[in-house]
């Protein structure tokens, strides 16, 4: 007696056995913006963009800091009872 040739595998079978891991997620807006940007983009542009938004965000903290300090420096030289 011979055995039976195997099913065939049909599409939407195989594709049941995948874990639902690996299913496809819409891109999220931020990797749709970055993947536009990289087209868009070339290396040395892409990396002189982060570079110079990364100096902004510096120079915003230093700002900050020092908005800080000149607040502490002119409660500290003004006549009166301090807050400790």
């Amino acid at each position: 007696m011979q055995a039976a040739p195997p099913a065939p595998v049909t599409t939407a079978r195989a594709f049941s056995a995948l874990p639902s891991t690996l299913a496809v997620r819409p891109p999220s807006l931020t990797g749709a913006l970055r993947a536009l940007e990289g087209l868009l983009l070339r290396g040395g542009q892409r990396t002189a963009r982060r570079n110079a938004w990364t100096a902004v965000l510096e120079d915003r903290r230093r700002a900050r800091a020092r908005r800080e300090v000149q607040s502490l420096l002119e409660a500290a030289a003004a006549p009166g009872p301090q807050a400790t």
